[in-house]
């Protein structure tokens, strides 16, 4: 099948020594969207006004702060900070509307919707949301590619597995497959992520064995970076050494 520009991303994860395709797809798609954030697009109107109503969450504002552009994230940071207190304070008058809240507790309690307004940013993330975006659609591309490319399918069945978390995203998307074709998608995803999440966490266990004195001589075998791989199938968290 000849590569589109949109399967390629998907291809080269694939390609390359992972534990989850999906978290490096997932990675990738983090950096370039803090490089887009923290370029000359926070200068946008259009941009700016977003973040100034989405937010970041804490990941992305501490990756924000460990770019090279802390002018921008304090441009960033004091008109959305703007517009929190304008919220807060027309939400906090006295005679402010009172209703039936998301955190009231009590079916008849009434509160302020000042809750609301906060679980909203707590849970909103302007790097979240575009990350997200164009992840769904590349997950889509790996199943449109299990459909129409063999090469992909050996590909997928030889890869090193998915994290759990990644695992069960492609289980329930699945679902956009049928009969025969999901059957076989499931199978192969389920066998290549238990025979990957074994081999992973048998070497976890050498790596706690060989702190055994018995052990002392023994060779590593695998198991030395087995610890950050472990992470990356149990949370989806590369760790950079």
């Amino acid at each position: 099948m000849k590569e589109q520009l949109y399967t390629i991303p998907v291809n080269d994860a694939f390609d390359t020594d992972c534990e989850c395709p999906l978290c490096h797809i997932k990675r990738d798609l983090e950096n370039e969207a803090i490089e887009f954030v923290m370029g000359p697009s926070y200068m946008q109107d259009d941009i700016r006004a977003e973040t100034d109503k989405i937010g970041f969450c804490a990941r992305h504002i501490d990756m924000m702060y460990k770019s090279n552009n802390r002018l921008g994230l304090a441009l960033m940071m004091n008109t959305h900070n703007d517009r929190v207190i304008e919220n807060i304070r027309l939400l906090t008058k006295d005679g402010a509307p009172k209703k039936k809240g998301l955190f009231s507790g009590k079916g008849n309690q009434e509160e302020s919707p000042v809750l609301e307004f906060i679980h909203k940013l707590d849970t909103s993330c302007y790097v979240c949301d575009k990350i997200n975006h164009t992840f769904d659609r590349y997950v889509a591309t790996i199943f449109h590619l299990w459909k129409k490319d063999s090469n992909f399918i050996t590909k997928f069945k030889n890869c090193k597995g998915f994290c759990t978390h990644h695992f069960g995203v492609l289980y329930k998307e699945a679902d956009t497959l049928s009969g025969k074709s999901r059957e076989e998608f499931l199978n192969a995803l389920t066998e290549v992520y238990l025979t990957n999440m074994d081999r992973v966490n048998g070497d976890v266990s050498w790596f706690i064995d060989k702190f055994d004195y018995k052990n002392e001589n023994a060779p590593w075998k695998n198991s030395r970076d087995a610890l950050p791989r472990g992470i990356i199938k149990t949370n989806s968290t590369f760790i950079d050494d």
